[in-house]
């Protein structure tokens, strides 16, 4: 009697459900995006990015603008390039350009830099929306390096969502070279009735070691991503802004803050050639 009493404890009333935990739905949310990976590859989108150094005291120094048609491939996603402006400033002189990774000088630290975010963001050669899968640990592979925690309910945007945090299972005391092992900590929003991710937001939680701050003259700091995704079409919802801000100083001489920022938009189905629109979350 005591038993059955016990068990009934633990299960609760008929009709009445367990409450979530936040591994059960983080749960959902990596099958979500199994399925959705699949779904992605019947659209293509219009994608820019930004691409922003500016000098510790705030005044531009370099700013790269592209436009890309994004089509979803059997393994990843293909980038075609449809615009491009770029423009740098030196003193009281602006000079523009009209190509990525264009040179100004022999040593262009900034056009190297510039370049190589345009390239590596939004173009992850592994994921049909082409976010870098280790910055966000949504998939189930990556969720096994985090531990998360449900930190309540609230309303986002009009949306019921739930707000989970997470960090790295193991702590790591240096960056990894591939940031494959756990590096990040945040925040992610649920959507509490559909447990598809609204906003993610994440910051590295390793430290660069103090022996290469000392010896190279390297740090970044405030290095962190934000993306938000949004619904247009049953059961699949799309990243739709993406990017970050942080400082970086290297090599004691050189320093800058940069800004990156992916918008994904005019989304279509290759198939059908039908257009969905929705209104960008700024």
């Amino acid at each position: 009697m005591i038993a059955a009493l016990a068990a009934l404890l633990l299960i609760g009333p008929p009709g009445v459900q367990a409450a979530e935990t936040a591994d059960s739905i983080m749960a959902r949310v990596a099958e979500n995006q199994d399925r959705a990976q699949q779904m992605r590859t019947a659209f293509v989108f219009n994608q820019n990015v930004l691409v922003r150094l500016n000098r510790t005291n705030g005044k531009l120094a370099r700013e790269e603008v592209s436009d890309f048609i994004v089509t979803p491939t059997a393994d990843g996603v293909r980038r075609e390039q449809t615009s491009f402006s770029g423009k740098l400033v030196e003193g009281k002189k602006t000079i523009e350009f009209s190509e990525s990774g264009w040179e100004h000088k022999n040593l262009d630290i900034d056009a190297a830099i510039a370049h190589g975010f345009a390239e590596d963001f939004g173009s992850d050669n592994h994921n049909k929306d082409g976010i870098a899968h280790d910055l966000f640990p949504l998939r189930g592979a990556e969720q096994r390096k985090y531990i998360f925690k449900l930190e309540g309910s609230e309303e986002y945007r009009g949306f019921p969502v739930y707000r989970i945090t997470f960090e790295p299972r193991t702590k790591h005391s240096v960056i990894d070279d591939d940031g494959d092992k756990g590096s990040w900590a945040g925040e992610v929003l649920v959507h509490r009735a559909e447990f598809q991710p609204v906003l993610i937001t994440t910051r590295l939680a390793a430290k660069i070691p103090l022996w290469v701050k000392t010896a190279l003259g390297t740090d970044v700091q405030q290095l962190g991503f934000k993306i938000t995704y949004q619904k247009f079409d049953e059961g699949l919802w799309f990243p739709v802004n993406y990017g970050g801000e942080f400082k970086v100083r290297a090599l004691f001489l050189y320093a800058r803050k940069i800004g990156i920022s992916v918008r994904n938009s005019d989304f279509q189905r290759a198939a059908v050639d039908s257009k969905v629109s929705f209104a960008t979350v700024q």
